[in-house]
């Protein structure tokens, strides 16, 4: 064993900085760096890998399956969107094949549910299992070029950062369009003035929706004549937009002809009402809401989120992997507290939560506001056990 010199690459001690001692042998800082980015590069992911052949591609019964660990209830839309996600992805695979004679074109969707029903839930579970890039764009910021905001090639933007400017991943990737209700043309007829955050910025996303290259700028905003940008087709990236659509209802009622006014027995049962009205939705009712004929015929795939019930607010707190109860105890488990909740208590939270119309995005404010106390308290704790008659609410 030669003390003056790198058992590894033979530097001698004179020319490293330093020299680390094993049973056998020495190391210098040289090799030391390299051994650590082998081990790094070897024990983390490959970054973004979409299915490179049919056979490693899930079916769409898989995918709704890991959906079911995260959201519950919502089976349409988890069908529908494993269906079509699985279609897209084929259709990348069949676009590989140099002898096809048929040309498959995309379907973007579009998810119509209340506040806290899950849309941007599902669409972020779906882009985790099928290991694509993903990002979630605000279209409340996106105005018509040359205004105050953000310009719609910002949208690509984002994906590309989150796929490490790399082009060709982030042209395979997801993006999810949330309040896409929020743009929506402010009357039914065209209109003679500007309407720059609604209908100018759908006219806007024809082009990133249809599938064209496109010039991106690279750290997104507005753009400059000095900016180099980042050429993206977007005709492989796959679109979902999502908004609660206020008043949908009402416009599908009218088309259905169902009485949208007054009380009368059938409507006593009012979230299996909700349901059918809002099965029965389409482009017509989407267009009368005023998205532009030219944007849904770019989503021809349209689904809808159920109501939430008590039922369904229940399980969300208990079941999925990450439920909100499982994240609490896990708090508390790190400061050596055992967290319980019974069954009561957990209907509580969830009754209080109804109440305030918040969906399942407000049962963890409720439970903060619960639990404020005993995180005040928690190094004196040892167990915390809470009952229904231990709730500040429970007097209502």
């Amino acid at each position: 064993m030669n003390s003056n010199q790198c058992s590894f690459c033979g530097r001698k001690k004179s020319e490293v900085q330093m020299l680390v001692s094993g049973q056998t042998g020495f190391i210098c800082e040289t090799c030391i760096e390299q051994a650590h980015a082998i081990v790094k590069e070897s024990a983390e992911p490959a970054g973004f890998s979409p299915a490179e052949n049919i056979s490693d591609l899930k079916k769409p019964k898989e995918i709704k399956k890991f959906l079911d660990q995260y959201v519950i209830g919502q089976d349409q839309a988890k069908k529908q969107l494993s269906i079509a996600v699985y279609n897209h992805y084929k259709r990348l695979l069949h676009a590989k094949d140099e002898n096809r004679e048929v040309e498959i074109e995309k379907s973007n969707i579009i998810m119509i549910g209340e506040t806290g029903t899950g849309k941007t839930l599902l669409a972020k579970t779906i882009a985790r299992e099928l290991n694509v890039p993903f990002c979630i764009v605000d279209a409340t910021i996106l105005t018509e070029a040359g205004y105050v905001g953000e310009d719609v090639e910002s949208i690509l933007s984002r994906l590309l950062m989150v796929a490490d400017y790399d082009v060709e991943k982030a042209e395979k990737g997801i993006v999810f369009i949330d309040e896409i209700d929020k743009i929506a043309r402010k009357s039914d007829n065209p209109s003679i003035t500007r309407d720059v955050s609604g209908e100018g910025v759908q006219q806007g996303l024809l082009k990133l929706l249809e599938g064209s290259i496109v010039n991106v700028p690279p750290q997104g905003g507005r753009k400059h004549p000095d900016q180099k940008y980042i050429q993206v087709n977007t005709q492989n990236i796959l679109f979902i937009a999502g908004g609660a659509f206020d008043g949908i209802k009402e416009i599908i009622e009218r088309r259905l002809n169902k009485q949208a006014i007054g009380f009368s027995a059938d409507k006593l049962n009012k979230i299996e009402e909700d349901d059918y009205i809002l099965s029965q939705i389409n482009a017509i009712d989407l267009r009368k809401f005023g998205l532009i004929p030219e944007l849904l015929g770019r989503f021809p795939i349209v689904t809808y989120l159920d109501k939430l019930t008590r039922e369904s607010m229940v399980r969300i707190m208990k079941e999925p992997k990450n439920s909100i109860i499982n994240q609490f105890i896990e708090l508390f488990k790190m400061d050596g507290v055992k967290l319980e909740f019974t069954d009561e208590a957990i209907e509580k939270i969830v009754e209080e939560t109804m109440e305030k119309g918040l969906g399942a995005r407000g049962l963890r404010g409720t439970t903060e506001k619960i639990l404020e106390n005993y995180m005040f308290e928690i190094g004196d704790l040892e167990e915390v056990i809470l009952k229904k008659e231990d709730l500040p609410f429970t007097s209502k």
